[in-house]
């Protein structure tokens, strides 16, 4: 018998419509995909507000112990929900139902990956204290082990085992992470004052005048653009060489959604994928049982599952909206969910182009 999930569901989409609004607008196009539209969207529910709540670990604690604690409790939590037996949390209910469906519908052949939950929760957890990446690669990687991680699992839930899915999940993941990094750098250089009523004091927890600010930028491109964390500390965005820091890491957002959009070109177009997908060995994405592109083209595949590379449209929007504002991230523009999305992300799935 499938779990019962009505009140869960509920709670959790009015937690995400109001923490996550452009990923809740875009939701609408997860319908067409190859499993029913209410599953469908009850899985893209799941795994969204996962990872919200992951996320939001690094807000809601300054102390590294009670974060670990957190996050150990999510590792457990995702462990019980994927065997059927979720803790009494709304997020874990709702991605145990999605996990039950998702074998029920495939008759066990397919299930939701524990391993790619837990390399969420441990990049999660690695940058919890906001250490700097080393360079733009360690910020790739970030955005891989993160967004398109999470794009691997909504892949995984239609379910949808293409590498060429995957391939272009990635691109479109590492853009949005690369992208989301740069949107909250205001809010890590500026972080608000903690809570009054903390209930972290038992645990050594800051008491004084909050946490510490930091400038998550990679440090070779913030070297090569002259970039002090001081200066950026004390002038904001007038901090010499910020622009050109923020340019160089937005254009390498901008690079992989453009590879992608050229990938999808290339295969609407009946051609093949011009380059080979980098992670293609690592073990969870070597198919078995229902490897779908055995039954169908790489074009079909993505045709099937194009609504999980929807993020595509607002990481565009927003980058676009960071260069009119000449890459002033602290813009209060860019703070702001653009007008358009709804119509540009109906325009986008309609068309098949992002």
């Amino acid at each position: 018998m499938l779990l019962s999930s009505t009140t869960e569901r509920q709670q959790v989409a009015c937690q995400k419509w109001k923490f996550t609004p452009p990923e809740h607008t875009v939701q609408i196009s997860y319908g067409s995909s190859p499993a029913p539209a209410d599953v469908a969207q009850d899985a893209y529910l799941a795994i969204r507000a996962f990872n919200l709540d992951v996320a939001s670990i690094a807000d809601a604690t300054s102390n590294p112990t009670v974060g670990a604690m957190r996050m150990q409790f999510w590792r457990e939590a995702i462990t019980k929900a994927l065997a059927g037996t979720p803790p009494k949390e709304p997020v874990a209910i709702l991605l145990a139902k999605a996990a039950e469906d998702l074998q029920a519908r495939t008759e066990g052949k397919a299930k939701l990956s524990k391993s790619w939950f837990t390399r969420v929760i441990n990049t999660r957890q690695e940058y919890l204290n906001n250490p700097p990446y080393p360079n733009l690669a360690a910020l790739e990687t970030y955005a891989e082990n993160t967004y398109s991680t999470l794009l691997y699992l909504t892949l995984q839930s239609l379910p949808m085992a293409s590498l060429t899915a995957d391939h272009l999940a990635s691109h479109i993941g590492k853009a949005t992470g690369i992208a989301t990094v740069l949107r909250g750098l205001p809010h890590i250089v500026f972080p608000p004052p903690p809570k009054k009523h903390s209930n972290q004091a038992g645990f050594g927890g800051a008491s004084g005048g909050g946490r510490q600010g930091a400038v998550m930028l990679p440090l070779d491109v913030m070297a090569d653009a002259g970039v002090r964390e001081e200066e950026v500390f004390r002038q904001g965005a007038e901090a010499p060489g910020l622009r050109d820091a923020v340019f160089t890491v937005a254009t390498r957002a901008s690079d992989h959604l453009i590879t992608a959009r050229e990938m999808l070109k290339s295969l609407q177009a009946g051609g093949n994928v011009s380059h080979e997908f980098e992670h293609q060995d690592e073990e969870e994405h070597r198919y078995g049982t229902i490897h779908t592109e055995a039954q169908s083209s790489p074009k079909e595949d993505v045709e099937k599952s194009f609504g999980v590379l929807m993020p595509a449209v607002a990481t565009q929007m927003w980058l676009d909206r960071l260069q009119k504002a000449d890459f002033d991230v602290f813009s209060p523009q860019l703070r702001t969910t653009g007008w358009q999305l709804p119509w540009r992300s109906y325009w986008a799935f309609n068309r098949r182009k992002f």
